[in-house]
């Protein structure tokens, strides 16, 4: 393990299906710490715009490209045709003892907890009939079977603990707050 493993901050990685809610769980736990100073939420970079599901930085994939070769990224991977990376600062924010929490793909849990020594990893689902519709709302009805499929090739022993997001999003983003703080 790299001196960034020593760090005593955590790194919680939030995975989980397209249309599962991660994001929406992530913004009410970022409201209900408004003022908690031990919790980072980090923002993803991505060779994508931001949208009104999906926040994060934009940066085109010559830029990205550019960011990942000068070292501006702690973890980086590539998932659907696009570049995601979160930023170095995360390093920082751990080493201050503080934890980030981030919305990330599955791919990299196994990097990240090599790289650091403190990983929760939190899966959000919600049940396949959910999932579809919350991918249409967002115009992404080509992308529905795709990502169902890649859904049942997860393995669930990966995560640490899972929340259901099919339902209730106010006792989802009870749960995932729970989870945030053990």
């Amino acid at each position: 393990m790299s001196d960034v493993s020593r760090n005593l901050g955590r790194l919680i990685l939030v995975v989980g299906p397209s249309g599962a809610g991660k994001d929406t769980l992530i913004n009410r736990a970022r409201a209900a710490l408004e003022g908690d100073a031990t919790f980072v939420f980090a923002r993803r970079v991505v060779t994508r715009p931001s949208s009104l599901w999906e926040e994060h930085d934009s940066l085109t994939p010559q830029a990205f490209a550019e960011a990942l070769a000068a070292g501006r990224f702690a973890l980086a991977w590539n998932a659907h045709g696009l570049d995601y990376g979160l930023p170095r600062e995360i390093d920082e924010a751990m080493a201050a003892g503080r934890s980030v929490v981030c919305n990330v793909s599955r791919r990299i849990i196994a990097a990240a907890r090599q790289r650091y020594a403190k990983v929760k990893v939190v899966y959000v689902d919600a049940p396949a009939d959910v999932l579809a519709a919350r991918l249409r709302s967002r115009g992404r009805e080509s992308d529905v079977e795709h990502r169902q499929q890649r859904r049942s090739d997860f393995a669930a022993p990966e995560a640490d603990i899972v929340i259901d997001n099919g339902g209730d999003v106010a006792t989802a983003a009870a749960n995932f707050l729970r989870a945030l703080l053990e």
